[in-house]
């Protein structure tokens, strides 16, 4: 049988190693912070969501959402993060 190629070069899978790694940090200190506001009954929140015939959709949204939120951020920050000063102030040309 075939051995499988590795279809991406190898500077893709460091990159996309490289976010992977900040969507998940991201994405569970979301995940945290919905469980702590469920947890902490903040604005009464765990109260009408358990209370609702429609519990599980309404949890699958807030965590989802909270998910795509937090992960971006994480992305982002490690994107940012990236970002070196240059020590040599008389270039004025940025890229």
């Amino acid at each position: 049988m075939k051995k499988p190629s590795n279809k991406f070069h190898w500077t893709a899978r460091i990159t996309l190693t490289f976010l992977l790694k900040h969507m998940i940090a991201g994405a569970s200190g979301g995940f945290v912070f919905g469980g702590l506001l469920l947890y902490y009954d903040v604005s009464k929140l765990w109260t009408l969501i358990s209370g609702s015939p429609d519990s599980f959709a309404i949890l699958a949204s807030l965590f989802f959402g909270l998910f795509v939120t937090f992960g971006s951020l994480g992305m982002g920050w490690g994107i940012f993060s990236l970002a070196q000063e240059d020590d040599d102030a008389d270039d004025e040309t940025y890229y």
